[in-house]
């Protein structure tokens, strides 16, 4: 189907814009689906195409950050099946609810999403507060400043120099470990991490504003590891919904192919900017850009 120059434009952009958000933290569905809900396409085909057209974006991102998965693949795995069922879970519930539930419920988790993207910086500093905290470090015997000897005293000696020689061992151990991380020593989560990344899965294949946050706000708490290793997983966690849902759409209903098109193409571009230079966007900017544009759905919606 054509489309004005404009409103191709401006869908493109849109897609460009969210491509760049997502890689960078999460959200970029309050840029598109709103976009597209501007120029009169229907919630759920809004949803759908949206949904399809970001996906490439993601992977663009994820081939932006490849150098941070290193050593994760047991932590992708795992956490990658709660996403892989979460995000078929909630494409279905999407397809089986009325048109009208989804309209209901879309301002709500819109309004959810405002609110969590307002108080990402909030979250962010607690998330890099407990990646910046030292380890506990285990209590030391008072030792003996005598001469070392034959005695007691000669012995302590010979113990903190042994204890001094763990410790360096250690802590090359440990040096080693974070400039070359592995799956040995990875944390991967228990059950509740497992569940909370499936309910957040469901969430992103019914909707998915930002997720990305969701997700990021929650390994962040749960593992000890450097943020854009934290990152790097959000972005295939994410995709992993984008994509069985995509697959799920795409077999199941309708896909406007020329907007899923346009963000397509705009949203690998941004994966690319996001990736590398996203970081240094203000932060301020993007949120009040996503703000606004959610505020502009909600009316929309509402009206």
């Amino acid at each position: 189907m054509s489309i004005p120059v404009a409103e191709a434009l401006a869908i493109f952009g849109a897609g460009l814009a969210a491509g760049t958000i997502n890689t960078v933290v999460g959200s970029g569905t309050l840029i598109t689906f709103p976009t597209l809900i501007g120029f009169g396409y229907a919630p759920v085909l809004a949803n759908v195409s949206n949904n399809v057209g970001l996906v490439p974006g993601v992977l663009s991102g994820i081939y932006g950050y490849r150098e941070e998965l290193t050593g994760q693949r047991a932590r992708v795995l795992r956490l990658g099946s709660a996403s892989l069922l979460g995000g078929l879970v909630g494409a279905i519930l999407l397809l089986v609810l009325p048109q009208s539930a989804f309209k209901t419920i879309v301002p709500v988790l819109i309004v959810v999403s405002l609110v969590m993207v307002v108080g990402q910086p909030w979250l962010g500093k607690k998330v890099a507060a407990r990646q910046k905290a030292p380890p506990a470090q285990p209590a030391t015997a008072t030792l003996s400043t005598s001469a070392p000897g034959t005695g007691a005293a000669g012995t302590g000696t010979a113990e903190a120099r042994t204890g001094t020689a763990e410790a360096r061992t250690q802590d090359a151990t440990a040096t080693a470990g974070e400039s070359a991380p592995d799956d040995t020593r990875l944390q991967t989560g228990g059950p509740l991490v497992w569940s909370l990344v499936f309910l957040m899965g469901i969430y992103g294949g019914y909707f998915g504003a930002a997720q990305g946050i969701l997700l990021l706000g929650l390994l962040g708490i749960t593992f000890t590891d450097n943020l854009q290793r934290i990152n790097a997983v959000k972005n295939v966690l994410a995709c992993v919904v984008n994509g069985v849902a995509a697959v799920v759409f795409i077999a199941a209903t309708h896909i406007d192919w020329t907007a899923a098109a346009l963000i397509a193409v705009g949203s690998i571009i941004g994966g690319q900017i996001g990736a590398r230079v996203g970081r240094r966007l203000p932060p301020w900017a993007l949120r009040s850009i996503i703000v606004c544009v959610g505020i502009a759905a909600l009316v929309r919606l509402l009206a």
